[in-house]
């Protein structure tokens, strides 16, 4: 019998490592500025009411003029985001898959694309409950074989969130760190064991690699549950991100220095960065991270927006040995790859990358990674200070005793 127990904890625990968890990001070359938001909305993050009148849509580029056939397939997930155990009929309403047919050229653009878009829900696809999701796209009906995957939330709202962002901490007083406080009422929603049903998910600008999960109330009551002075929600405060406009060609705009016209093709060159991890705070307005695709006096950003090289500069006496140095941003969707690591140039002494992106309006930071570790700060290069204006959202998630699936009841977005 121990043997037995033994074997099927054992196949549990590999099902458990083997199972995907899903990010938003591109899996093929070509493929580029890969968005998911609300209709309507220019910055915001993609999660909308069960049963509710907005929309998300997905749009991306392929970087040819080449037809593509292009279908999506819809995922229900955990919080952790994993799949969850439902079956699709259980999670959605009409087909599980549907083809994109929504696509239109690049119009006198230096790059040539096609870009492509779908909405959801649509006619032909509803969400029967809450929690989280993902689209993934393919092409020639290769499902397991994804060009990129989208995450999304969809939540019924059932308790209400209310919370503060302090500077004064346990740790410091009015220096480089904030203190999330925030409280959860459950207006009349049946929660019976808080420690065991609930999941709670803290995200400091809709950053994964610096996320809070597991976390405890320090006050729960039948009427509502407390995170107050909890250490796991102190978060290093960093400072505003920097930005740049690229939206016209005939024009440097903010942070740029040059936009000439070299092998057929723009490139913008940005002013140089400075290490200011030492220098007093400057309020300075962002949008926390996020882009918005913009190209001056275009009647269809979409398609009349061109594509650019731009080069990134951060000039440093010497590189950082102790880790590596990344962009950071909603246009790498705040994932710390290669796409986005700097390379130290011993020549200029700077640290250096470009990146291909498309015309518009852009915030980033430099993140630093020490070795070993997988979280990164702003800290070592932009500082850190308890005054910067950070977005956090707060997820609720309940799984009650006996359901098989992550219930998003509540969300919250404090800046």
């Amino acid at each position: 019998m121990k043997k037995l127990l033994f074997i099927v904890a054992l196949f549990l625990h590999l099902a458990l490592v083997g199972q995907t968890t899903y990010r938003t990001q591109i899996f093929n070359s070509k493929i580029k500025t890969l968005q998911i938001g609300i209709v309507g909305v220019k910055v915001g993050l993609p999660i909308i009411q069960l049963a509710g009148q907005e929309v998300l849509q997905v749009s991306f580029d392929e970087m040819s003029r080449e037809q593509h056939s292009y279908s999506y397939k819809v995922i229900h997930c955990n919080a952790d985001w994993t799949p969850s155990s439902l079956n699709t009929t259980e999670y959605l309403s009409g087909y599980t898959t549907s083809n994109i047919t929504d696509y239109t050229t690049s119009l006198n653009t230096t790059y040539l694309y096609t870009h492509y878009s779908f909405l959801m829900p649509n006619n032909d696809m509803g969400f029967k409950v809450s929690g989280n999701y993902v689209a993934i796209v393919y092409e020639d009906n290769k499902q397991d074989d994804p060009i990129a995957r989208a995450c999304f939330s969809v939540v019924d709202p059932k308790v209400n969130i209310t919370a503060t962002v302090r500077g004064n901490t346990d740790t410091e007083l009015s220096g480089r760190l904030q203190q999330l406080d925030f409280e959860v009422a459950l207006n009349g929603y049946v929660v019976r064991e808080a420690s065991e049903e609930l999941k709670v998910v803290v995200r400091q600008n809709n950053r994964i690699d610096n996320q809070v999960t597991d976390l405890q109330p320090t006050y729960f009551s039948n009427s509502s549950l407390r995170y107050i002075n909890n250490k796991a929600l102190i978060f290093v405060g960093g400072n505003e991100y920097h930005r740049f406009d690229i939206s016209s060609v005939y024009a440097a705009g903010e942070g740029v220095a040059s936009i000439p016209f070299i092998n057929e093709h723009y490139e913008a060159f940005l002013y140089d960065n400075k290490i200011q991890s030492s220098k007093p705070y400057v309020y300075d307005q962002d949008v926390n991270g996020k882009f918005i695709i913009n190209m001056q006096r275009a009647q269809n950003d979409d398609t009349e927006a061109d594509y650019m090289l731009v080069h990134f500069n951060l000039p440093a006496k010497q590189p950082f040995f102790d880790g590596q140095l990344y962009l950071g941003g909603e246009f790498n969707y705040n994932l710390i790859n290669d796409a986005v690591r700097l390379k130290y140039d011993g020549k200029t002494e700077s640290y250096t990358k470009s990146i291909l992106l498309k015309q518009g309006g852009y915030n980033y930071q430099y993140w630093f990674v020490p070795k070993g570790e997988q979280k990164a700060s702003p800290e070592r290069v932009d500082g850190s200070y308890w005054q910067t204006n950070n977005e956090y959202t707060i997820y609720i998630y309940h799984r009650p005793f006996g359901e098989r699936y992550d219930k998003l009841v509540g969300m919250k977005v404090v800046d």
